[in-house]
């Protein structure tokens, strides 16, 4: 069975230009990614956030719908 999932995630690039992201599927469970450019590093948290779904499992998700002026 597939599943989508929602994944909030933290993109920097660091004092030497190298890109980093990470993500979190629960308080608990941490995924990390790396990259030459901002969008490697997101393709390879991708990857990681997939192993550790498989690992951890797939938490429940809560959909809230917020009016914002941006």
């Amino acid at each position: 069975m597939q599943r989508d999932i929602t994944v909030s995630f933290l993109v920097e690039q660091d004092e030497n230009g190298d890109w980093s992201a990470q993500a979190a599927l629960d308080p608990n469970s941490f995924a990390n990614g790396q990259g030459a450019t901002r969008e490697a590093a997101i393709e390879d948290l991708k990857e990681a956030v997939v192993l550790l779904a498989v690992s951890v499992g797939v938490p429940e998700q809560l959909v809230v719908t917020v009016d914002t002026d941006s």
